[in-house]
């Protein structure tokens, strides 16, 4: 493995996503696979105005920082960006962006899936609905097939 670059950030603004892959593969004749995950607020069938997500800054990004070299550890990653916003984010708009790098397409897909996997169920982030219709929103529990998703790096 050459220079591994890990990039974790937690941040009130939106993202570029083919900008953050070009940072991360500029220059790089190495590579020779780039998994790229986004995830995007859900309008929950048209019933929701916003997701407020909120974090425990610091130990947020220690967190994330901690699962991303974990994946680095396990998989020949060369490369890997982790970027989670927090604040009140409309339907259709990112959340999560997760971009692994590697020589091939295995380890490039796991470590991101490892690190995705790690944000759904282990990363400090709350998240609280906000209706269109006025209606108190709920606090987003964390949901079983999560769990059960993260348990296959065990």
């Amino acid at each position: 493995m050459t220079s591994q670059r890990i990039t974790v950030r937690v941040q009130l603004e939106d993202f570029d996503q083919a900008a953050e892959t070009a940072l991360l593969t500029k220059g790089r004749t190495d590579i020779g696979a780039v998994a790229t995950f986004a995830g995007l607020c859900r309008g929950e069938g048209d019933t929701l105005s916003a997701l407020e997500l909120e974090h425990y800054p610091g130990m947020a990004e220690s967190e994330i920082a901690a699962a991303a070299n974990d994946a680095a550890k396990r998989w020949p990653i060369d490369g890997l960006t982790v970027i989670h916003r927090y604040g009140k984010i409309s339907p259709g708009k990112q959340i999560v962006l997760v971009i692994a790098t590697s020589r091939h397409r295995d380890a490039a897909f796991d470590g991101a899936r490892y690190v995705m996997d790690f944000l759904k169920t282990n990363a400090p982030f709350w998240k609280k609905e906000h209706r269109k219709d006025g209606a108190e929103g709920n606090w987003v529990d964390a949901r079983e097939e999560d769990e059960l998703a993260k348990q296959r790096w065990t």
